[in-house]
């Protein structure tokens, strides 16, 4: 593995931002920066926004919340995380997330190895920043079964991901 021997600094408005169902992610740090070794994504969840739960076996991701409520499910374990809570969840974890609040959520997501981020510039629209909520809105349109199952089939042949769907023995 190359290690990256130069600097990096990325302002506030910079780094490729993608729009993925309504959703920002922009690359604050990607493998091509870090010889491989982890990337860094700033995620800004709409209200209502959902990742379903998930697991990756090829990356570690660490999640920190910077504003808003981000309601987690860990396994069969539920949390609400809000500014300051931190999260690592390691391969073979499943995770998926939700933004309960009726405002935007921030989040920082730290993958390592670096790889999962380049999902969303591989199915997401490139945006230029600043973007405002009514841009935001204009954009987005609700997924198809078609660009979710793509998405799916994506995840789980090039990214290493898996949907997770949990059993109950309780009935609910």
């Amino acid at each position: 593995m190359t290690v990256n021997s130069k600097s990096t600094i990325v302002q506030p408005g910079q780094g490729s931002t993608y729009l993925f169902w309504g959703d920002l992610y922009t690359f604050l740090a990607v493998g091509e920066d870090t010889g491989g070794a982890y990337s860094l994504t700033e995620v800004i969840l709409q209200p209502q926004s959902i990742t379903p739960l998930h697991m990756h076996d090829q990356a570690d991701e660490a999640h920190y919340i910077l504003d808003g409520e981000v309601e987690y499910q860990l396994d069969e374990k539920t949390i609400v995380a809000t500014p300051g809570t931190f999260l690592q969840l390691p391969k073979g974890q499943s995770h998926g997330f939700k933004n309960n609040g009726s405002k935007p959520a921030k989040m920082l997501i730290h993958a390592t190895p670096a790889g999962p981020e380049q999902f969303f510039a591989e199915l997401g629209q490139p945006v230029h920043l600043p973007i405002n909520e009514e841009e935001i809105r204009s954009l987005s349109q609700p997924p198809s079964p078609d660009e979710i199952e793509k998405a799916i089939e994506l995840a789980t042949t090039k990214y290493g991901t898996k949907v997770v769907t949990l059993t109950s023995s309780s009935g609910s």
